[in-house]
C-alpha cells in the first residue's frame, strides 16, 4: 500500500518544479517496481507489468504473453512447418523475392508466448499478436538487489521525463534572451546556471573584454539548444547581431511589434554596431524610435552590450544614398558606383577621410558589410586611399538574416 498523501505531494512538487508529468512519474514507478518484481520472484523471460492504482493505493502485478502462431515463432516439435523450413539446419541465410535477407523467426517461448488455439479459450475473439494479461500475486517484501535497482530505474526514468521537459521548454524559446548565474569558467567558456539546465557562453560568442565573476548575472541569446551524454545543453551568445536586436525589441515597443524592422546589421561585438532600420508605418521615425527620449533607449541596449557604440541609420533602397548613410558621422560629397565589380567610390574632403575610414578602418569596414558593397575612400584633391589601410578592401560579408525581418 502507498501513503496517498505522500505520493501526491511527490508528483505535485515534481511536476510543479520540475515541469514533469505526473504520467510520467507513474510511468517510471510502475516500470520500476515491474523490474524490481520480476528480479526477485518472476521466472526468466517472463514479461512483467506493474499498475499503481492513486486512489486505492495499490499495485496490481501482471505477466504478458503475446498470441502467436507457426508464421511468427519457431516452434521446435513442428520443424516440418511451411514456414519454419525456410531456415534450414546450416543456417543459410533467407531471401526473399527481392532477394533480401530475411531474419530468422524467434523461437517459441511458453512465458511469453501462448499459441492462438490456446488464447482462443481465453479470448474468444483472441488473434495473433493480441496480448494476453495473466494477474499475479502482489508481493509486499523485496531484496536489496532488486530495491536499488527499482531506485536506479526510477531514477533513469525522471532523468529522461525531465531532459525532454526542458527540450521542450527551452526549444519554444530559441532566439530569445534568457538570463541565468554565472557557474564556473573553463578553457575560455562560461557555464551559465539557468535553473533547470545549464548554459554556455562560448569564448567567440562572448564580447572581447567583459570579465564575469561566479555568482554574476548574465543575460545572452539562446541560438541552441543540444543534446548530450551528461545532460542538455544550451547556447548562448552575446555577440551575435540578433543579441542586439532582441536588445532593442525589449526597450522599444515599436521594435517588439514589428512596426521598426531590422533591414542590416554590421557588427564587432564590444567596439561598434551599424544598424540599419526601416518602418512599416510612415508616421513611425525608426530611428528616433530606438534612441528613445534623450537617447535613453539606446543607451540602456550600449550599457548592456559593455559601451559598444551603435550607429542607427535609417535604410534606404536608393544605394548611393545608404552607402552615404552607412558612413556616417563622416560627410560624404559623392558616390560613384560600378555594377560590375560591386564597387562604391566615396568622395570626401580630406579633412573627413579619416573620419570616413575610422579608427583602424572600422567604420569603413562595417559599412562595406551593412551595405554589401565594397566602399573606396577617394579625398578630393588628394590621391585615392583604399577602404582598409591601402589595400584592396575584401569582399564584403553578407550581413546574417535579422531575426523580424
Amino acid at each position: 500500500m502507498f501513503d496517498l498523501k505522500v505520493m501526491n505531494s511527490v508528483l505535485n512538487e515534481l511536476e510543479e518544479e520540475r515541469g514533469i508529468p505526473r504520467a510520467k512519474v507513474i510511468e517510471a514507478i510502475e516500470a520500476a517496481m515491474a523490474t524490481a518484481y520480476k528480479k526477485e520472484y518472476a521466472k526468466k523471460g517472463q514479461i512483467i507489468r506493474a499498475r499503481i492504482d492513486l486512489n486505492a493505493g495499490t499495485t496490481e502485478f501482471q505477466q504478458i504473453k503475446t498470441a502467436v502462431d507457426d508464421s511468427t515463432v519457431r516452434f521446435e516439435d513442428e520443424a516440418t512447418s511451411t514456414i519454419n523450413t525456410t531456415n534450414n539446419e546450416n543456417d543459410e541465410p533467407v531471401l526473399d523475392a527481392e532477394g533480401n535477407p530475411v531474419a530468422p523467426l524467434p523461437y517459441y517461448n511458453e512465458e511469453q508466448h501462448i499459441k492462438i488455439e490456446d488464447a482462443k479459450f481465453i479470448k474468444r475473439d483472441a488473434a495473433v499478436g493480441d496480448e494476453l494479461v495473466f494477474p499475479l500475486e502482489a508481493e509486499e517484501t523485496y531484496g536489496r538487489i532488486a530495491a536499488q535497482t527499482a531506485k536506479q530505474v526510477i531514477i533513469q526514468k525522471i532523468r529522461e521525463a525531465e531532459k525532454v521537459s526542458v527540450v521542450a521548454e527551452y526549444g519554444a524559446r530559441q532566439g530569445e534572451i534568457i538570463s541565468g548565474t554565472v557557474q564556473r569558467m573553463e578553457r575560455g567558456n562560461i557555464y551559465v546556471d539557468l535553473g533547470r539546465a545549464t548554459g554556455i557562453l562560448p569564448y567567440e560568442e562572448q564580447i572581447p573584454g567583459e570579465r564575469y565573476r561566479q555568482g554574476e548575472r548574465i543575460r545572452g541569446l539562446l541560438y541552441q539548444v543540444e543534446e548530450s551524454p551528461r545532460g542538455i545543453y544550451l547556447r548562448l551568445s552575446r555577440a551575435k547581431p540578433e543579441f542586439l536586436v532582441k536588445l532593442f525589441e525589449m526597450e522599444a515597443p515599436e521594435a517588439a511589434a514589428k512596426t521598426v524592422v531590422f533591414k542590416s546589421i554590421a557588427r564587432e561585438a564590444g567596439s561598434r554596431s551599424k544598424v540599419a532600420v526601416a518602418s512599416t508605418d510612415p508616421h513611425v521615425d525608426p530611428v528616433g524610435s530606438l534612441v528613445g527620449q534623450r537617447g535613453v533607449r539606446v543607451s540602456t541596449v550600449t550599457s548592456e552590450l559593455g559601451g559598444e557604440k551603435i550607429d542607427l541609420i535609417e535604410w534606404n533602397e536608393n544605394p548611393k544614398m545608404f552607402i552615404e548613410e552607412a558612413l556616417s558621422p563622416a560627410r560624404v560629397l559623392g558616390v560613384e558606383l560600378d555594377e560590375e565589380e560591386h564597387k562604391a567610390t566615396i568622395k570626401v574632403a580630406e579633412d573627413q577621410q579619416s573620419l570616413a575610414i575610422g579608427r583602424g578602418g572600422q567604420n569603413v569596414r562595417l559599412a562595406a558589410k551593412l551595405t554589401g558593397w565594397r566602399i573606396d575612400i577617394q579625398s578630393v584633391g588628394g590621391k585615392p586611399v583604399d577602404a582598409v589601410e591601402g589595400k584592396d578592401a575584401p569582399a564584403p560579408v553578407a550581413p546574417p538574416p535579422i531575426a523580424g525581418e
